[in-house]
């Protein structure tokens, strides 16, 4: 089973119909983050033996926003959450977009969204092959990009998209996300908004889902001022949901109302989380 990843070894299929708003929990194997598939064993070892080759195999994006504060006096705001997406591109489909989207940009133009939320920091790693990008993963806890590390490090929050599938997540409803890190305020959060957004969601406590619950301390997701942080896996059917035209180039440019309605809700869940008491650094 070479080549092949965690989020490719499926867990056992559901035997029994899930019901009501909610995903429960469904009869299904145990599954178990590992990194045993990767052809990398972190981002430095992918960066050093795909040396030159950013660019045409691989991407780096980011953003840091600049804030001051050079009076003596004042405080000034500083920027409290980061989005990411670890593995973007061609990798995990729509991730990269949904980065961008939830950090308050415009996936095409990275025009600044006119809704309220503000702006936040992103940074993503993408697969930009025209195939066999699964070989670019790298497992979420043996990230050790070091621009990664230090933008989580230095927030607050992270809230970190991944995709499965709908057998992995273990739902009726193939249109779906599992909500898990460490962070149980953001998570309870995010699944109000999904609730009222009509997006159906698994709590990544369940234990059929451990595998998707982001809660490894080594995951960046939780590498934050608080040691915590959220991880959202959507499958992959709700990410094609969101294009109408399906490929690294046309996502970007051709987002539904499904994208519209999971970023409002991502946005809207990390402006209510902002504004709790552990969110002041004094």
């Amino acid at each position: 089973m070479t080549n092949a990843s965690r989020r490719t070894v499926l867990t056992a299929l559901a035997t029994a119909a899930v019901s009501g708003p909610l995903l429960g929990a469904v009869a299904a194997s145990p599954a178990y983050a590992t990194d045993e598939f990767d052809l990398y064993t972190s981002n430095t070892d992918l960066y050093t033996k795909l040396a030159g080759k950013e660019g045409t195999e691989f991407a780096r994006r980011y953003k840091r926003h600049e804030y001051l504060d050079t009076s003596l006096g004042e405080r000034y705001p500083y920027n409290r959450t980061t989005i990411m997406a670890m593995h973007g591109g061609g990798i995990e489909m729509g991730t990269s977009e949904l980065c961008l989207g939830i950090a308050g940009y415009h996936p095409a133009t990275l025009a600044p969204l006119q809704d309220g939320y503000g702006v936040h920091d992103y940074w993503m790693f993408e697969g930009l092959r025209s195939s066999n990008n699964r070989e670019l993963h790298v497992t979420a806890k043996n990230n050790d990009d070091r621009v990664a590390l230090s933008m989580a490090a230095g927030s607050l929050n992270v809230l970190s998209l991944h995709g499965c599938t709908a057998a992995q997540a273990g739902t009726a409803n193939p249109q779906a996300v599992v909500v898990g890190g460490l962070n149980e305020r953001f998570k309870t959060l995010l699944k109000a908004e999904f609730g009222k957004a009509g997006i159906a969601w698994r709590d990544g406590n369940d234990p059929e889902v451990r595998d998707l619950a982001g809660i490894n301390p080594d995951n960046p997701c939780n590498r934050t001022m608080l040691s915590k942080g959220g991880q959202l896996e959507l499958t992959t059917e709700l990410r094609a949901a969101m294009f109408s035209v399906n490929t690294r180039a046309g996502r970007a440019g051709s987002t539904t109302e499904v994208y519209d309605r999971f970023v409002r809700a991502c946005r809207a869940a990390t402006a209510a989380l902002e504004k709790d008491a552990d969110q002041v650094i004094l």
